[in-house]
Order: structure tokens, then sequence, then C-alpha cells
């Protein structure tokens, strides 16, 4: 069924670049969303499917109506005087794109042109959303899960949607080949499949998808950038005085350079992500001349990196690679880069000689999206900054250089248990002896609150997973419960003070002389669900990095939202080991390759930087309940913990009722509860040197299982 959903999508798509009516897609979008509204399935479904087919029929319009105009209508180049050489040829073009796209886009092409707000929904993949739903409604499972599927992989934060999938996973009748993006970009499945095979050592593979990938990026590259000759978008258009001819005709060619320049981001961008992969054209090249190397042609392997010295012709390696490829071909053999490189390399360099004219002359702006682009075409101004920027980068680096020079531990009795290299890792450390037995039994009476008025993440019991039921209290509701006599006062004050106890322990051993601030804490209980742990194969918390989208397929991980970017350190301080399973454990950044693991018990403080080197996850709690303060700090003051400061207020204030007669206790006020903050997971990436991944191998291999 999904199949034949994809299927009359693309037909539709192909349908709507031939000549006849075609109904603008913001106005069945419309349409669609209400009859979703009052609940008319059948027709949303056929409206939002139909302002689907509408909206790809118009950009393919768009498409082959300015690549068919290009070929009619293309710009002389002969002598002559500019206006007549320059734009009479242009409004030859704007003629001829009117006529096509009025016989293509019926009525008037005028009646497309949709707002920002409907295109970003499309963009976004909104109309999945609305779609799953209304195939659901009408009993089409496979087309439900294929729309809910597709909208997925673009909105991977949703957490509705991923409640759904899991729900949709467990639904019988429900085919695994239902789950498929029926928008998916062919190059980004090639690249992936490549990049496994080259780093499996399989380089025939590799050589076949790479080159697949690197042809269908070029040719997305160039639907990307007919697509950016649009209409002129300016956002303060009304409040600015409207621009002269000149004026009007460089702001609007350079809109379109920049589109252009901005559409290898738009390729290198993994649907779901904000980052694009680093340097995409480029590093396929730089594989592809490995990979033919290994598998014997030296010739491609020649061309490929002839190629790649285009973007960085001073790489030491590669020119290395290319003097051996030239000793084994013959002096005498031409060696050259592909010309579609070449095409590529030049036009790039001359958008971006134009743009970085209207910088530095026009006062436009510009973010670069290469790291290849000469230091030459840049004007000084520019190159200032990037220097401020590389010097402060030197003096991040210089600090972390000096963390590694650990100041003494602030208390006595704590006992480093485990370093990072006895972790097999970076910024991980264990410590013992943080709380005493006692302590412990103190704050797990205090967890018997969190388990009757206490708080899962955003308020769902099982956040993480259907077999166990996830307890959690803030700072700020312990201290509330212990004003309302629910909880003792020492219970709630220690929760404060082992908090901030692991905080300055960290804080010596990582980070001397600069502050860390708390960025959440919280109690958190894990119980075992009574008759669902037989044939459990998943985690208590899968594998996540906590500043960072963890993609392990795309060995990346992506700072960006959802995750809490901010946070600089994590810490778990354990208070008991009577139960099963729950280790904590660290893996390489495919996530299941285990590094190191931690066993809870009482007193011990795990403790690590939380970003991309430190994936970690949770085994299963099996039996029992594992209880632990989560801890997450921030170097910066204005992501600190709010909570914290209210319930710091609040035990003074039980300090003060406290010391008073007990006649005078019932007049202190009692504070509201402010909101809490939430808690999320998050996603990783690492560096190549074969060119590849410089991973190290460790044979433990977690089970497979569903990371929903």
């Amino acid at each position: 069924m999904a199949s034949l959903l994809c299927l009359s999508l693309l037909a539709a798509a192909a349908a709507a670049t031939s000549p006849g009516r075609l109904v603008p897609f913001d106005l069945l979008y419309a349409d669609g969303v209400r009859a979703y509204l009052a609940r008319d399935w059948a027709r949303a479904a056929e409206l939002l499917q139909r302002a689907l087919h509408s909206y790809a029929g118009l950009r393919a319009a768009r498409r082959a109506c300015r690549a068919a105009c290009a070929r009619q209508e293309p710009f002389p180049g002969g002598p002559g005087r500019w206006e007549a050489a320059l734009l009479g040829p242009v409004l030859q073009r704007a003629g001829c794109l009117q006529r096509c796209l009025g016989r293509r886009l019926r009525p008037a092409p005028s009646a497309h042109r949709a707002s920002r707000a409907v295109r970003r929904d499309f963009e976004r993949r909104e109309p999945y959303n609305y779609l799953q739903v209304a195939f659901f409604q009408l009993k089409k499972l496979d087309q439900a899960v294929s729309a809910a599927h597709t909208f997925f992989v673009a909105n991977p934060q949703h957490l509705q949607m991923r409640e759904d999938i899991e729900k949709y996973r467990r639904m019988s009748g429900v085919k695994s080949d239902s789950f498929q993006d029926l928008e998916a970009t062919p190059h980004w499945e090639a690249y992936e499949t490549g990049v496994q095979h080259y780093d499996a050592d399989e380089y025939l593979q590799a050589v076949a998808r790479l080159e697949e990938s690197l042809s269908e990026a070029l040719s997305a590259l160039e639907e990307c950038r007919a697509l950016c000759e649009g209409p002129w978008e300016d956002e303060d258009e009304e409040e600015k005085m409207q621009p002269g001819l000149y004026e009007a005709i460089a702001a609007h060619y350079i809109q379109v350079l920049k589109c252009r320049q901005q559409c290898v981001l738009e390729i290198a961008t993994k649907p779901g992500r904000i980052s694009a992969t680093e340097d995409f054209i480029p590093s396929h090249l730089d594989l592809l001349q490995f990979a033919y190397s290994q598998v014997g042609n030296q010739t491609l392997a020649a061309e490929c990196a002839a190629s790649y010295l285009l973007f960085y012709p001073t790489d030491e390696a590669v020119l290395e690679k290319m003097k051996e490829y030239r000793t084994e071909l013959g002096e005498d053999a031409a060696v050259t880069a592909r010309q579609s490189i070449q095409h590529y390399v030049q036009r790039s360099l001359m958008e971006k000689k134009l743009i970085y004219y209207a910088v530095e002359h026009l006062g436009e702006t510009f973010n670069d999206p290469d790291l290849w682009t000469p230091d030459e075409l840049i004007p000084e101004n520019l190159k200032q900054k990037y220097r401020e920027d590389q010097e402060k980068q030197k003096r991040e680096t210089l600090d972390m250089e000096e963390r590694e020079k650990r100041g003494p531990l602030p208390f006595e009795g704590i006992a480093v248990t485990m370093d990072s290299q006895q972790m097999n890792g970076t910024q991980r450390v264990v410590f013992d002896r943080v709380l005493t037995e006692s302590e412990c039994k103190d704050l797990l009476r205090l967890t018997k609150a969190a388990g009757e008025a206490g708080d899962g993440y955003r308020a769902r019991r099982s956040p993480h997973t259907p077999h166990e039921r996830f307890e959690g209290l803030t700072v700020l509701k312990a201290m509330q419960l212990a004003q309302n006599g629910d909880v003792e006062w020492r219970d709630a004050k220690l929760l404060l003070q082992a908090s901030e106890k692991s905080r300055k322990i960290i804080e010596s051993y990582f980070t001397p002389g600069k502050k860390l601030h708390f960025s959440f804490t919280h109690l958190v209980c894990r119980r075992a669900v009574d008759g669902e742990q037989e044939g459990r194969m998943d985690l208590s918390h899968p594998v996540h990095a906590d500043n960072c989208l963890l993609d392990p397929e795309g060995q990346e991980c992506w700072k960006e939202p959802p995750a809490y970017v901010y946070r600089d350190y994590s810490g778990i301080l354990y208070l008991n080991d009577d139960f099963q399973g729950g280790g904590l454990f660290f893996t390489e950044m495919d996530t299941v390759t285990v590094t190191a693991e931690v066993h809870p018990k009482c007193g011990r403080l795990v403790a690590f930087s939380s970003g991309k080197e430190n994936p970690h996850g949770v085994w299963a709690v099996s039996r029992g309940r594992r209880c632990a303060i989560a801890l997450w700090y921030t170097h910066s003051q204005e992501h600190a913990e709010q909570e914290r400061v209210k319930a710091e207020e609040l035990m003074e204030q039980g300090a003060v009722e406290q010391d008073q007669p007990d006649g005078d206790k019932h007049r202190s006020s009692r504070s509201s509860s402010a909101p809490r903050a939430p808690s999320r997971a998050s996603k990783t990436a690492d560096q190549r040197q074969k060119p590849g991944l410089d991973r190290k191998q460790h044979p433990k291999v977690l089970r497979a299982r569903d990371e929903f």
C-alpha cells in the first residue's frame, strides 16, 4: 500500500509538469487541514495528497521551465552595450518563463505564491503529520505508517511522533517495509551505504555507492540552484525605501547567488538535521581516490585526487599520493580533474567573488558554506574576524590542556576509582565514598516521595521504556514537600547538599578555576515493572550524548536543539545497588561498541564531559529499583538552574521557621511551585584519518534492540 502511495505521488508530480490545471498547493493544504479538524478523514486524505502533488508539480514546472528557457534564450557573450547585450535577453528569458509557467500552472502562476509559513510547513513535511492520522482513521495502516515515518525522518525531535512510531511497530499487521521515507533523497542513502562499505574495507562496493552518491548530489545541487531564481524576498520590505533600478538588480542578483551557494548545505544536510556535513563534495573525492587505489584502479584514483586538489591545492597528503600515482602510471600519462568538478569549482569561485564584492562595497552579509574558499577571495575585514575566531579556539585548547593539571579534591576520604585512561575514553572519572551509607538511606527515604508526588520526564512515567516505571524529584519539589510537612527538612536539605558537594568535586577535577553552574538536578529512580521483563531486549535509557543529537549512521553529533547544547559536564551520584541491571556504560560513536561500564553503589559518583566524546546509556533494570541523583552542569551562568535558587530560598526559610517558637511557625508563608525544567536525551561525531573513521575497536557489542 505504501508503495502505491509513493508511486501515486511520483505519477502526480510527473503529471503536474505537463500542461493542465494545477490547483495552488496552499489552498489545497488549507482545505485539507479544515477537513482534518472536522474529522472528515477521507476528504482530508484526498486534499492533503493533492496538496503534496501540487507542491511537487509546482517545483517540477519551475525547474523544467528554467532549464528549457536557459536553452531557448541563452545570454549572448558578444560585444555591445550592456543594456542591449544583457537586459534584452533578460527580458526575453522573463517572457519565456511567464509563457512556460502560464501553460503549466493554470490559472495564473501568481496564484501559486504561498506564504512563508505554508512553504515552511511543506519543507518540514508537516502534511505527512496530518496524513498519518487521516490514514489511520481510514484503517489504511501501511499508508499511515509510511506517512508517519516520512514526517519523523525530517522531525526526529517530535516526541508525539516518536511514540506513534513505537505504537506502529508493536501493531500486528504492520509490515516492516512500510517504514519508508516517501521523500528520501537518493544521494544520502547511497552516501551512508558507501561510507559503511568503506569503513568495512569493502572498497569495490564503496566505489559504486560513493560514485552514485556524488552523481546524485551534483544533480540535486542543480535542482536546488534552479529554484533559487525565485521572487525577491525581503523580510523588512515594507519598512525599507524601495531601491532604484541598479540597486534592485544587484540586490536580487546577490540574493540568487547566495541562495545558489547555500545549496551545497542543503544537499549536505541529512533530513531531520540542521547542521550540514562539512566538505560534502570534496569528501566524496577524498574517499574515492583512496578506495580506487585499494581496488587497483590507479587511473581513476589519480583523477579523483586531482579533482580533490581543486578544492585543497596544498593538501600535502593528497599531493604525495599524486606523486605515487604519476610514478605508477608513467610521467607521460595525462592526469586531469573531472570536468564536472572543474565546472563546479570555477562556477562557485566566480559566484563567491561577486558576493564578496557585494559584502565589501554594498553592505551585504554572507556566511560562506565552504571551508575550501581561497583566502585571497575573502575581504580583509572578514579575514580579521576569522583570525579572532582562530585565536579564541586556540585559547580554548590551552584551557583544555590546563584542565589536565588536576587540582586537589576539596573533600577528604574521596577516592578516584577509575580515570579516563582506565575507562578507555576522555573526560571520564569515577569517585567513591562521596556519600556515607547513612546519607544514602536518608536520600532513599526521600525517593519514596518521588513515587507519590514526584515527576517523570514531562510527567510521563515510562519516558524511555515501557518495561520500567520512572520516578523523579526536582530540588524545588523536594523543598516544597518539606515545607508542606510531607518529607523531612533534613532529607530535602541533604539533596541540595549532596548535589553541591558533587558539583565542587567535578569542578575541582575537570575545571579548576572555572565556575560550573547547575543546569538541572534530578533525584531519579527506575523501577522494573513486574511481569514485563521476559524476553526484554531494550535499554533503560538508549545511548545518547548530553549536549548534542547522536547520529551513529552518519558518525556525527549535531549540536542543535532539542539537545541541551549549553551543558558542559554531567554526573550521576548513585544511592543503592540492591537491584539487577541498571549499570551505566559508554560506547564508541556507533552506539554499540562498549568502551567502559560503571556499576552503581552507594556514594559512587561518575562524572564526564557532556559532548560527543562520551556517548552513554543505561542497561535495563530487570529487577528492583535503581535510584541516583542525575546532575548536569554548565559554564554559562545564563543557563543556570533557576529552580535551585528558589529551592535554596525555601531551605533558608525553613531554617528560620525551625528556629521559631512552635506558635509562630504557622505564620510562615508558602511559596507557589515554579515550573520544572524538562530533561531530554541527546545524541554524536568523529574525525576521518584514512580518509575514514579513526575509531578504536572493542570486543563487547550490545544486543540488537529497537532504539525507539
